[in-house]
């Protein structure tokens, strides 16, 4: 007795394919929100420790970190953390991230040992300060100005840097940074130097700064101490957005201080092809996240009021904001 194989006709594959292809993107967004919820986790998780780490140094120094001279420095690791320090806010707060051997990088050497040292920290990134959504964290090209300056050398060539996806919150002033630097260590350290004019400064950490939770007047729940930067996506790795082409380690510069300045347009959406250089915002497609001066994480809105955002970036203007609105 003959049996008979009867397989699928044309049709009825067809039907199958499709329904796998449906079943597929029906299921795709709920898989890629799933990562993204993940990567927003621990995004927050990162300002989190960022924060923690801040409030650890103002608990020991009595102030926050300041935030350094100009963009040409780095951090200079026989220094402290107040005025005389050259490097940045996340060069400061080091030794609260569990990086202490990397701040001393340099420490007890002199000449081209010891500026070899300090290149070797500025071409170390770190997970902490790349949110997942943006960026890895790998080493990323600094187009613009590779020459850093130490107390041991002024051309220090760092071709690859780590970068920081987080920003302090300099005030609600227009400026975001002033220029590289004094020429050299004496020079900023003389006291007939010139520096800039920062009484309009509002925020919690910019050039030579040395604020302290007593002048956080409008309450450390309504001030904005480190968020989110915005970044124009088509260069989340060329180094060529001005205000992302230097390292984490680097002094006042906008690369790692943000204002709420209205001018800037307030938090946006990292968008390709639109560069800003002085505002809050992220790759995140629902919000950017903020940890405030009182160390809570809160995800805010991009739509968020200019002048409610204005207003926290502000420690001292009086102003009262309302919670309903963030």
């Amino acid at each position: 007795m003959q049996t008979s194989h009867r397989g699928f006709t044309l049709v009825e594959l067809l039907v199958v394919v499709t329904i796998i292809g449906i079943l597929i993107a029906l299921l795709l967004p709920a898989v890629q929100g799933a990562r993204e919820a993940a990567r927003r986790t621990q995004c927050a998780n990162n300002l989190k420790h960022l924060g923690l780490a801040m409030l650890q140094h103002h608990e020991k120094t009595g102030r926050f970190p300041s935030g350094g001279w100009g963009w040409i420095w780095v951090g200079e690791p026989d220094r402290g953390t107040d005025k005389t320090q050259p490097g940045s806010w996340g060069f400061n707060i080091l030794l609260y991230i569990e990086q202490g051997t990397l701040r001393d990088m340099g420490l007890g050497l002199s000449g081209g040992a010891r500026t070899d040292a300090i290149k070797q920290r500025v071409a170390t990134p770190i997970a902490l300060f790349n949110c997942p959504t943006r960026r890895r964290c790998i080493l990323y090209p600094d187009r613009h100005n590779p020459r850093y300056r130490t107390a041991s050398s002024t051309t220090m060539y760092t071709p690859l840097v780590g970068r920081s996806d987080y920003a302090v919150n300099c005030g609600d002033q227009i400026w975001t940074q002033f220029y590289g630097g004094p020429n050299n260590i004496a020079e900023g350290d003389d006291p007939n130097y010139s520096w800039h004019d920062t009484s309009t400064h509002t925020g919690i950490a910019y050039e030579r700064s040395e604020v302290r939770m007593a002048h956080v007047l409008d309450g450390e729940s309504y001030t904005y101490m480190i968020g989110e930067k915005y970044l124009n996506a088509d260069h989340y790795s060329t180094g060529s957005d001005a205000a992302d082409n230097e390292s984490l380690y680097a002094g006042y510069d906008n690369d790692n201080y943000r204002s709420t300045h209205p001018n800037h347009g307030g938090p946006r959406r990292d968008r390709a092809g639109v560069t800003n250089y002085n505002t809050f915002g992220s790759a995140h497609p629902s919000g950017w996240g903020m940890v405030f001066c009182d160390g809570s994480v809160r995800w805010l809105s991009f739509s968020l009021d200019r002048e409610v955002h204005r207003r926290l970036g502000n420690r001292r203007d009086g102003l009262p904001v309302d919670k309903t609105r963030l």
